[in-house]
């Protein structure tokens, strides 16, 4: 698509967005004459305050009329029909406090709901900035660059190191590393060989690459992601407002109340006084103030909704789509397990890797440094640092050659390496291999890890009554299909274009209220056709942030849960308070009907009403029971403590699983030391960190989860833990008595540590998912 079209239709969207006026100038008349009249009325000049009352009311006529009208023209007979029947009431029998008030809630109902129809505008300017504007084409006379419209099918480019993939096309070059994060939202870099296809977007994350164009600008991927984006929110249907739908209902009933009264007792006060008292103050404030509430409630626990009409159909929704990367996971590479070659420890290997790794811009790399610098691990200041682009990188390190990165696929493979493969294939990771000296050394292996919130979400979710809950994502099947088995999803579709996940959302939408949540700039089209789009934006793309109607600034998925409950409390009170005030002006209009209420009276009585339901409405402020719960700080303080920890005792597990590892691979004498130091890190390092869980954190925790009872089965993972501990010491006393491990001891030392591991890596991840995600 040409750029200037878009920036064209993006300044038109901008211009039919534009804040109303009309509102706000009504909203501060209403306001300066209630506050003004109210004055006069403390000051004894009661003249005076009926004329700002009189002033009020009748500013607020025409334009209520205008409404009126304009939602005739549609075919609506909506809540401000009402209003301005009551505020033509008000002026007939002289209740100008009366129609005054009247006004100030159809100026602020109006102000709100304005709000409420306002989605997102879908401001494309993130897609645009990262699109080229030109592109560098190979000629006769050289490489020259040229306008990125002028690019046709069969030119020849070039795409220099850290250049966006100007459009669709063939790898021409032996092989290009490519980052497509932003088309698919995955983290890793990806390798694509001579003649493989490449889509516009994708960055050059390795060397320069030819590429012979397959589609022209418009026709690339990238334009047809704004694109999509576009459609999608112009096909986004307006928020009826919740006022409106009953309004419908009342309406009628209200009018039929006023004529029957009229024609019964041939009195046209009584008509008046039965549309005083029917006055849709609970539909123009109360529904529109338990909304308000609701958002502010949000905008505490990081949920920033856009308007109120995405905050109650958030409140019906039953179908949630969630993207993966950076949504269910974190977002980016993280070591999974460090792997050391035969005589070698893993904090070392980790050590070296993270070394040569120190200047390296890759993903990758910067995962490995970060968790060396976690574990506290000091880095040698490498030499001769080299980067092979798309392979690793090279440097001396204490005098030794090493290299970080993909392996020769040519190399030998020690038993211990094709093990490290195995594993790899199995946890979906990727390896990055350590050799020092030209000889495999150890295995660093990375994987984008699901976030620890994210299966207290899918399950707060569920209680909240999200019935089906699916993962959209542009990531392997293989990969997809275990982080949903994890969480326990309804569903998953893998592999998916741009174009895949809007139509999977049309697809959804034919069937409930549907939501959609994501973080990257793949991700906008589909948030923007969802029914509510919500947007992770601590750390994902400006773009899935302005096509989101909901947007959580706090980088934790489990707050989307907050908002439902929120929505569902503050929609649920919205229809109390206006049902509630409904039935107490039916009441109220029986009698008026009746000739036992007179306009006046009637006035004070409404006001009556209002104040209930508006009160009512205002309890949407207050936390509900289903909200998650808020820590005292020093509670929090012990998670982020616990939290700290666990990361820095994951050598202690690599130790234990290593120790059992060796039992299998060397003779017993030799493995015997590195079941010694696996012991030692237990007793010195572990299990004073379950013992003080114990004793501190849940006991903190109890009153919080409802009672002791409540850390009862993490209780017993620390008994478990501590058997197996005690067993192993066991093991290693017999050993010393002895002269070394025994045959008849290996098959059960080997059990107790590879049993102590996986119970510890459980009760990790356990705590992690139940505890330590509660806190910020």
């Amino acid at each position: 698509m040409n750029r200037s079209l878009l920036v064209a239709r993006l300044r038109r969207s901008t211009a039919a967005v534009a804040p109303p006026r009309l509102e706000h100038g009504l909203l501060a008349v209403t306001t300066a004459a209630l506050v003004g009249g109210g004055a006069a009325r403390f000051l004894g000049a009661a003249g005076l305050a009926d004329l700002f009352w009189a002033v009020g009311t009748v500013s607020a006529i025409i334009p209520a009329v205008s409404w009126v009208l304009m939602a005739l023209r549609r075919g609506h007979a909506g809540v401000d029909l009402i209003a301005v029947l009551a505020l033509g009431g008000t002026l007939v029998v002289g209740e100008y406090l009366a129609g005054t008030l009247i006004a100030l809630m159809l100026a602020t109902g109006r102000t709100l709901e304005e709000a409420a129809q306002r989605r997102a505008s879908h401001d494309l300017h993130a897609l645009l900035s990262h699109a080229p504007r030109s592109a560098r084409r190979r000629t006769d006379e050289g490489v020259v660059r040229v306008p990125l419209g002028e690019i046709t099918t069969g030119d020849q480019l070039v795409v220099g190191p850290g250049e966006v993939v100007p459009v669709d096309g063939r790898v021409e070059s032996a092989e290009a590393v490519l980052d497509e994060s932003v088309l698919t939202g995955e983290p890793l870099q990806v390798t694509r060989r001579q003649g493989e296809g490449v889509r516009s977007g994708a960055v050059n994350a390795g060397g320069a690459f030819d590429l012979r164009a397959t589609a022209t600008e418009q026709d690339s991927t990238y334009a047809g992601i704004v694109r999509l984006a576009q459609q999608a929110g112009a096909e986004s249907a307006p928020v009826v407002r919740l006022a409106d739908r009953y309004a419908a209902r009342f309406l009628p009933l209200a009018l039929a109340t006023a004529a029957l009264a009229w024609l019964v007792s041939g009195s046209a006060v009584r008509a008046v006084a039965v549309l005083v008292v029917a006055t849709p103050c609970p539909l123009l404030l109360a529904a529109p103030v338990a909304v308000v509430s609701g958002l502010s409630r949000a905008s505490r626990r990081g949920v920033v909704v856009r308007d109120g009409g995405a905050l109650e159909s958030l409140g019906r929704a039953r179908t949630l789509l969630l993207d993966k990367t950076g949504t269910l996971t974190v977002g980016r590479p993280c070591v999974l397990d460090v792997v050391a070659a035969p005589g070698r420890v893993p904090r070392e290997v980790l050590r070296v890797a993270a070394s040569v790794d120190q200047f390296s811009p890759h993903v990758l790399a910067q995962a490995i440094v970060d968790t060396a610098r976690n574990q506290s691990l000091e880095l040698s200041a490498p030499t001769d640092v080299t980067e092979e682009p798309g392979r690793g990188a090279r440097g001396v390190v204490d005098g030794h050659r090493v290299f970080i990165g993909r392996d020769d696929p040519a190399r030998a493979r020690p038993p211990w390496a094709e093990a490290v493969d195995n594993r790899a294939l199995l946890d979906g990771a990727t390896v990055a291999w350590l050799a020092v000296d030209e000889h495999l050394a150890g295995a660093v292996l990375l994987r984008d890890p699901l976030r620890h919130d994210a299966p207290h979400a899918v399950r707060r979710l569920r209680s909240s009554g999200i019935e089906r809950l699916v993962m959209l994502t542009g990531d392997q099947a293989a990969t997809a299909r275990e982080v949903a088995a994890v969480l326990g999803l309804d569903g998953v579709r893998a592999e998916l274009a741009p174009a895949d996940k809007v139509a999977a959302v049309r697809g959804e939408r034919r069937h409930a209220v549907t939501v959609m949540i994501g973080d990257g700039v793949n991700d906008a089209p589909a948030l923007a056709a969802a029914d509510i789009g919500v947007a992770m934006g601590a750390r994902g793309s400006t773009a899935s942030s302005e096509a989101a109607d909901i947007v959580l600034t706090a980088d934790r998925v489990d707050r989307l849960a907050d908002a439902v409950v929120i929505a569902q409390r503050s929609r649920r009170i919205a229809v109390q308070s206006a049902l509630g005030g409904m039935l107490l002006s039916l009441a109220a209009m029986a009698a008026a009907a009746l000739g036992l209420i007179e306009p006046a009276v009637g006035a004070l009585l409404q006001e009556g009403i209002d104040v209930a339901v508006i009160l009512n409405a205002l309890r949407a402020l207050r936390a509900g029971r289903a909200e998650q719960v808020v820590l005292a700080p020093a509670t929090e303080a012990l998670i982020h403590r616990f939290a700290s920890e666990h990361d820095d005792l994951q050598d202690v597990l690599q130790a234990v699983r290593g120790a059992a590892d060796r039992l299998s691979d060397v003779p017993a004498p030799s493995a015997l030391g590195s079941v010694e130091e696996a012991y030692r890190l237990l007793t010195e390092r572990l299990l004073p960190h379950e013992y003080a869980e114990e004793h501190q954190l849940y006991p903190a925790l109890a009153p919080v989860l409802g009672g002791p009872e409540s850390t009862a089965t993490m209780s017993r993972a620390h008994t478990e833990i501590g058997r197996l501990s005690r067993r192993i010491a066991t093991h290693l006393q017999l050993a010393h008595t002895n002269g070394g491990l025994a045959p008849e001891q290996l098959d059960d030392l080997r059990s107790c540590l590879y049993g102590l591991n996986t119970v510890l890596r459980l009760h990790f991840a356990q705590e992690e998912e139940s505890y330590f995600s509660l806190a910020p």
